[in-house]
């Protein structure tokens, strides 16, 4: 039943995975360059964050420091903005350019913007999803009958809810991100000769969420070859 199914998984996903790993290097060497040069202005990633919010109307959006490398996020749930230590008390380039980022998630989330209301409504959904989908799939494909068959497409389904979020969260992010550069080139928190360090840092990390969703529509692909041989088998 999976004969040749490694070698059409590698066949599909490689080129996924290779471009995934490059946007991988690419945020982690634009992020470390960048984290290492100061902004004129001397403000913390924390600073500019509450700067943007605050005129944006959103001075009751908290903003909380979390561990790790890169953990930025925005609860829009809990209204609150989490910046990583590399960003929160970090006065460079890079920490702006992701403060930024993040508060515009935040102004977003005000402005009801539309690919982020059906984000957070497919989160549920897609936390199923992505690991009782597979686990049908293969039950189903191993049962190597109609009513499997049937389990297995139930399976693909709810596995393909992540390649859908994958792909709905590709214009939350841009569009994050063009916030964040509209609004820090004409705040003078960022001169013009800075803006070069935060269109790679930010470009970089756009990059990954286009590999995260070639990475999901290839593994969907993946699983929809290997139905489709075990239809034509029957």
């Amino acid at each position: 039943m999976f004969g040749g199914g490694y070698l059409l998984y590698i066949i599909i996903s490689l080129p996924a995975l290779l471009l995934g790993l490059w946007a991988q290097t690419k945020i982690k060497t634009s992020f470390a360059k960048y984290s290492r040069v100061r902004t004129t202005t001397g403000m913390t990633g924390a600073e500019v964050a509450r700067r943007m919010l605050d005129q944006n109307g959103l001075s009751n959006v908290r903003i909380e420091q979390v561990a790790g490398n890169l953990t930025d996020h925005y609860d829009p749930g809990k209204k609150v903005l989490r910046l990583s230590q590399g960003v929160y008390n970090s006065p460079s380039i890079a920490a702006a350019g992701v403060a930024a980022h993040e508060s515009g998630h935040a102004v977003q989330d005000k402005e009801k913007y539309g690919p982020l209301k059906i984000r957070s409504i497919m989160v549920p959904s897609v936390q199923i999803g992505s690991w009782l989908g597979p686990i049908i799939f293969i039950i189903g494909l191993m049962l190597n009958t109609q009513s499997g068959y049937t389990m297995a497409v139930v399976g693909l389904i709810l596995f393909s809810a992540t390649a859908i979020f994958a792909l709905v969260t590709l214009p939350v992010e841009f569009n994050a991100s063009q916030r964040a550069k509209e609004w820090l080139s004409s705040s003078g928190i960022i001169y013009n000769s800075e803006m070069e360090g935060v269109h790679k840092v930010l470009d970089s990390a756009a990059l990954t969420y286009v590999a995260a969703a070639a990475q999901s529509i290839s593994t969907i692909l993946y699983y929809a070859l290997l139905l489709t041989g075990r239809s034509r088998d029957n």
